[in-house]
């Protein structure tokens, strides 16, 4: 085996003396960090695999594992010994034992400890983790990355239930003319992070769930998110049907029969493989209502192993359920019709003991009706005793869409609480803004994310030091942008004028707005050409320019929304957006990263009220960034008139077009006569003084009120803890 030697320090320095060392030694400490996904919010870690081969770093999404099997132990020892990388493998493989066994001083060990014989089981269709793990779409898996993330974070016991799907979402190109089109790759187990869940005994595990058509097998995948186990069930199992086996390939793709199986799976086989791995749950988190089948799972088994009856095994289980509801859209509440229900929970009704009609009625807001079809959501709020929305504003929509649930009860009674989501500062805050925290916020700030008081130092930052970091990281989105742009360019084959073109686009010094997030045409992404003209002298004023970056994805059967990307991405033609108006193909959380760590101003128009929360805006927030945001979602109660800009004044017209108008014409006064002017307003130095001061206020507001772990001790301390059992029932979640 081939041996490198690594120099210690001067021996003054009291560190060890010269340690020869194996390739290998170094090769699997490097896989051990690979292996958990706690180094993809570790920028230090992040920067150690850079530094292995920068370029094929980029290349390949910046997968670690990817990286490693690209490499033989040899070649990674001799790139550790040119770069005089192992002292700092050796400070990274410590730093995650050290973490993963540390859990007797964590927030959850001491405010948590119910949990710990009983872990919450939290269940998710898709899970944002890293770029490298495409299992996710967008907002909503984002946040159940983040939401995993701060439970490890904090050291809340916490099992995490999802999908495997090998293909992903999509991959998105813009043709010549602008449409998008959609492509799905397969991904390759072995290039991700996981490996086969096995039971108590050791070995692999696969569920089984009936239905009246046959079986359904799911293998079982575990993969370690920092101190969390989440768990994947994948169906391309040998015994399936072909048809089966591309179950669960693709995130929201298929029909509704796809749909129903996927969620049959995820929630039914999802508490399977919870037994069978031989975790208890004291606490069952529905995060959507795409998981709403696994309470009568639970109620099966509560049935079989206690003897309770129905009745008594549902009110049992529903103390214990917490469920989450994401969207104030109706067409984002997944309905089936009785067939389809009954072929695929069939064999549990029966082993339940109830009828078709009372299953039915479960998922129904008027149980008798014939005619209503069955609704996730409804059976979600039906099968749980805790239920929030996702911001306040979103609480006071869904107690109004769901009132009917409880006729007997007023508006302001219905119960449905609301906690605002919150991101994981780790992983969306920039490396230089991270340095400069370090610097003014005090030692502990990365273990006190979660409190307002350790942001108020914000103040103490040199404004001039705040505002050079800033143009550091809008420099580094340029070059970010100028690169995906040129590449878009040369795919398409066009003229090498306009590929060249695409290395200097953008202007540095010129004010520069972000918008990214799904292309549903109720987050009105073309809000800002309602007024084209007058839009395009903004946009083109040599004096105070104004430019924009845009990215995001339509559903692939979301033709309006599609329309908007083509709107948008062919604005490049009209030279009087060419070279200020840009949109980045394949939104991803790479692009995402880049675009709220480097943007000045983050854009958010959705017609109020259909933002259930948002939390773009909120990474935004960490990195300096300003929203400009019609006053909806978590917008709604974060503005205070100092730390951003609002569209609007909170209300909304009934016509949806003298609606959009409106807020189209105060988009345009709001960056007329505000964030263009403060922008642009400089002092002797150079420097935007008023703006730095309203960056300032916006972190020192906002920081922690939004961060992720401040959303986690909420589940904990107002819906966990109690269905639990560990606190009393009076404590509200409103």
């Amino acid at each position: 085996m081939s041996q490198i030697q690594v120099p210690a320090p001067a021996a003054s320095l009291s560190r060890p003396n010269w340690t020869e060392l194996t390739a290998q030694d170094i090769y699997d400490k490097l896989l051990a960090l690979a292996r958990n996904l706690w180094w993809s919010w570790h920028p230090e870690v992040v920067n150690l695999f850079r530094d292995l081969d920068p370029v094929r770093w980029r290349q390949i999404d910046h997968n670690p594992i990817v990286l490693l099997a690209e490499m033989t132990p040899e070649q990674v020892a001799e790139r550790t010994s040119e770069m005089v990388l192992y002292t700092r493998i050796n400070q990274a493989h410590r730093r995650l034992k050290d973490y993963l066994c540390n859990t007797r001083t964590t927030w959850g060990a001491r405010e948590a400890g119910v949990l710990g014989a009983q872990p919450v089981a939290y269940f998710s269709a898709e899970f944002g983790l890293h770029e490298s793990v495409p299992i996710y779409s967008g907002g909503l898996g984002v946040l159940s990355g983040d939401h995993i993330k701060s439970a490890s974070g904090l050291g809340v016991p916490l099992v995490a239930i999802g999908l495997y799907y090998d293909q992903g979402y999509f991959k998105q190109r813009l043709n010549e003319e602008g449409w998008q089109l959609e492509e799905y790759l397969d991904t390759k187990v072995e290039n991700l992070p996981m490996e086969p869940a096995r039971d108590p005994q050791g070995r692999p595990i696969t569920v089984e769930i009936e239905t009246l058509h046959g079986r359904l097998l799911a293998k079982v995948w575990l993969m370690h998110v920092g101190r969390v186990h989440l768990y994947l069930l994948d169906c391309d199992v040998e015994g399936n049907s072909p048809e089966d086996r591309e179950l669960t390939s693709r995130l929201y793709g298929g029909d509704l029969r796809t749909r129903i199986r996927q969620e049959l799976v995820l929630g039914v086989g999802g508490v399977k493989a919870l037994r069978a791995l031989g975790v208890k749950p004291g606490v069952f988190h529905l995060n959507e209502g795409h998981s709403a089948f696994a309470p009568l799972e639970v109620i099966r088994q509560r049935m079989q192993d206690d003897g309770l009856s129905f009745d008594e095994s549902l009110r049992e289980v529903a103390a214990q359920t917490v469920f989450t509801t994401h969207t104030p859209v109706p067409a984002g509440h997944d309905r089936f019709d009785g067939g389809l229900v009954e072929e695929h929970l069939g064999p549990l009704r029966q082993k339940l003991g109830i009828s078709f009609e009372q299953l039915m009625g479960l998922g129904r807001v008027e149980p008798q009706n014939e005619h209503e079809s069955f609704c996730m959501t409804v059976i979600g709020l039906k099968l749980s005793r805790r239920a929030n929305a996702v911001s306040s504003l979103h609480g006071h929509v869904s107690r109004r869409m769901w009132a009917n649930l409880w006729p007997w009860r007023v508006e302001e009674e219905i119960p449905i609480g609301h906690i605002t989501n919150g991101v994981h500062i780790p992983t969306w805050l920039a490396y230089p803004m991270v340095q400069l925290y370090d610097k003014y916020l005090g030692a502990e700030w990365h273990e006190r994310m979660g409190e307002p008081e350790v942001w108020q130092a914000i103040y103490g930052v040199d404004p001039g030091e705040l505002w050079e970091t800033h143009n550091a990281l809008k420099s580094r989105l340029l070059e970010f942008v100028r690169r995906r742009v040129s590449r878009q360019s040369r795919r398409r084959n066009e003229d090498p004028a306009v590929i060249e073109a695409a290395r200097t686009i953008l202007d540095p010094n010129a004010l520069t707005i972000g918008f990214a997030r799904r292309f549903a045409t109720y987050k009105r992404a073309d809000l800002f050409l309602r007024n084209f003209d007058r839009m395009a002298e903004l946009v083109d004023d040599a004096n105070r320019p104004v430019q924009f970056v845009f990215a995001g994805k339509a559903h692939p059967a979301d033709e309006p929304g599609k329309r908007l990307i083509q709107r948008i991405a062919n604005l490049r033609h009209d030279p009087r957006f060419a070279g200020r108006v840009v949109f980045i193909e394949d939104y991803d959380i790479n692009v995402a990263r880049h675009m709220v760590q480097g943007v000045d101003v983050w854009l958010n128009n959705p017609r109020r009220p259909l933002e259930a929360s948002g939390t773009s805006g909120q990474k935004a927030v960490l990195n300096g960034a300003l929203n400009c945001s019609v006053l909806d979602g978590w917008w709604a109660e974060a503005y205070n008139g100092m730390n951003g800009f609002s569209i609007g004044n909170g209300t909304s017209h009934a016509n949806d077009d003298i609606n959009d108008s409106r807020d189209s014409d105060d988009l345009l006064r709001v960056l007329q006569e505000e964030v263009i002017p403060l922008f642009y307003k400089r002092d002797a130095d150079g420097l935007p003084r008023e703006w730095i001061q309203r960056m300032t206020n916006s972190i020192a507001t906002l920081a922690a009120r939004f961060s992720a772990h401040r959303m986690v001790i909420d589940y904990v301390q107002k819906s966990y803890l109690v269905a639990a059992g560990g606190l009393s029932s009076d404590m509200s979640v409103r």
